[in-house]
């Protein structure tokens, strides 16, 4: 026999990582890949048969008691060494991913629902009920994926390990390949009796309600995990999250832009002229504003902390309100008169017009007297 420990340059007392790290150093340099050498190609061999018995528990203590791992039978590359060997040499891996049979219980997706609300849900919070069509565990096998009183059997064609070998021939010799067992799909059992609810896959689809807590502060695009609310695994696994997706609807009266709000409050001509305190509904009821006299178009007032409340943090943005002063199209004859009387006392019935500061449109005594005169 070959003394293996001098083939990979280790000491008798070496750990098995010590071995392996040594194979993996020798394996680079002799593969013929990168040594195409005849000697190189030889060596690698010699190599490659010294990890395979060295990396392997039993065939070393069998070979540190002076006995031939391998039972009288001919020695050389390919003698149970496996193509999953070299990779761990180049890759840190195996070919077939995983040796041995995968398991059966998975952890479950993860699920993505959207959910509308409407803008005080966003302003103040609220609880919302969620409706969810998402695989729960089968109550009948209770995730096992067998009939009640029947279970599983290994399976015949792998025996149990969950994959398949194949030898090829190479110019390396003989190398072992690994695949997944068709037969029991990687899992190295059998169900002989699925569940006729779930058809062996230990859950089921199903559509339940779930009550959501909204943060107050959310906006269209936030997205709140629920863990643990999600997709079951495949027999009984453990479940996935689920992500609500917020969209926040229009509203009627307000525009959100940030965490303010803002709208447009008409006024009548004669409030905006003379002043006036005026009754708003806003999100958090009738707030009461006063008008200063001579307030003009287009001005703005605010209400501080009537806004959206800060998602992350405290206290709330403001409400601004557009002021849109409303000239009237339609007058009666008395009241034509009153403001015919109005533009006399100013000295407005023959006003000149003046441009605005961008330069278009007439001014707002020209406008007035325009509407008097019902033009």
């Amino acid at each position: 026999m070959n003394d293996y420990y001098a083939d990979l340059g280790v000491p008798r007392e070496a750990t098995p990582e010590e071995i392996k790290k040594a194979y993996r150093r020798k394996a680079r340099q002799l593969h013929p890949d990168v040594n195409p050498g005849a000697d190189a190609e030889a060596e690698f061999k010699r190599v490659s048969q010294a990890y395979d018995v060295l990396g392997d528990p039993t065939k070393r203590a069998s070979y540190d008691r002076g006995q031939d791992p391998y039972g009288g039978a001919t020695g050389g590359f390919g003698q149970g060494f496996t193509f999953s060997d070299i990779m761990d040499a180049f890759f840190g891996g195996t070919a077939a991913g995983t040796r041995g049979p995968r398991a059966r219980v998975q952890r479950g997706h993860d699920a993505l629902v959207r959910l509308d609300i409407d803008l005080p849900t966003a302003v103040f919070g609220g609880e919302e009920t969620l409706y969810i069509d998402t695989a729960v565990l089968c109550q009948t096998c209770t995730g096992s994926g067998a009939q009640p009183d029947s279970g599983t059997r290994t399976c015949q064609v792998c025996v149990g390990r969950g994959e398949v070998q194949q030898v090829q021939r190479s110019f390396l010799g003989q190398v072992m390949t690994s695949r997944p067992c068709q037969a029991c799909r990687g899992y190295g059992d059998v169900i002989e009796h699925p569940c006729f609810d779930c058809s062996g896959e230990g859950r089921v689809r199903t559509r339940r309600d779930l009550t959501l807590r909204v943060p107050a502060g959310v906006d269209t695009g936030t997205r709140i995990q629920l863990s643990g609310e999600g997709e079951v695994g495949p027999y009984g696994g453990e479940p996935g999250d689920l992500y609500v997706e917020i969209a926040v609807e229009p509203h009627e009266t307000y525009q959100r832009r940030g965490d303010d709000l803002h709208g447009t409050l008409e006024v009548p001509m004669t409030a905006a002229a003379l002043g006036a305190s005026l009754p708003v509904e806003t999100l958090d009821g009738l707030e009461e504003i006063d008008l200063a006299p001579g307030t003009q178009p287009g001005e703005t007032i605010t209400l501080p902390g009537l806004g959206v409340t800060h998602l992350r943090g405290q206290g709330r943005g403001d409400l601004v309100l557009h002021l849109d002063v409303k000239v009237p199209t339609r007058l009666t004859d008395e009241q034509r008169e009153l403001l015919v009387q109005l533009a006399e006392s100013r000295d407005e019935t023959r006003p000149t017009g003046r441009m605005g500061a961008n330069g278009a449109g007439h001014g707002r005594k020209s406008k007035l007297w325009d509407a008097l005169r019902g033009r």
